[in-house]
């Protein structure tokens, strides 16, 4: 994860994570296995990178560093643990809260263990929910919908800043080259390293 020096706006995550719930709520435990648009990722270790930075999120939104703020989301395939259905929408709600803190997007905080100012965290954490809840409704066969405030801070987020087509390095992978008029959502989706019209077997 690299930082970025744009200007963050104000940002409600409550879109992005309520999809999320809705994704969860509706996945099958037989589409575990399946693959996803991130190729080290199942559906299984998608559901649990969610989870895990729901709550490193959270926590930077608190400004409450430790390990779950210190810990590279690199550093190991993550696990999904039991009870996650019953824990990760509260998770969900937890960190919806926590950004809408004033304080959160103040002064600077960690997250995936790189320091950063609470604004951009909060536009990383709003790209986050926003491309990986398309990348479980695409896992699973679901509808997605975004939000345009979140299309938007995704757009500027993941943009190259010089233009040369390299991307923010670290967030995801290297841009998908779609055309100039194609949809918002998938000139997002491109800029995150992402084919939009990935389909599982595809």
């Amino acid at each position: 994860m690299d930082t970025y020096s744009g200007t963050a706006p104000a940002l409600d995550l409550e879109p992005a994570a309520r999809q999320i719930g809705e994704l969860i709520r509706s996945l099958d435990d037989g589409q575990l296995s399946g693959p996803t648009p991130c190729p080290d990722y199942s559906v299984r270790e998608l559901v649990a990178h969610v989870l895990g930075l729901s709550v490193a999120f959270r926590d930077a939104a608190r400004k409450d560093l430790g390990p779950t703020t210190d810990t590279s989301p690199d550093s190991a395939l993550p696990v999904l643990p039991d009870g996650w259905r019953e824990s990760l929408p509260p998770l969900l709600d937890e960190l919806v809260t926590a950004w809408r803190a004033p304080a959160a997007q103040e002064g600077m905080t960690r997250a995936g263990g790189v320091d950063l100012p609470g604004a951009v965290a909060a536009m990383v954490v709003s790209n986050e929910l926003l491309v990986h809840g398309w990348d479980l409704a695409r896992s699973t066969g679901q509808e997605f919908r975004a939000d345009e405030a979140g299309l938007r801070a995704s757009e500027a987020l993941l943009t190259p800043a010089d233009d040369d087509g390299s991307g923010p390095g670290g967030l995801f992978g290297p841009p998908v080259p779609v055309p100039r008029d194609a949809p918002l959502l998938d000139r997002v989706i491109a800029l995150s390293g992402r084919s939009p019209g990935w389909r599982p077997g595809g």
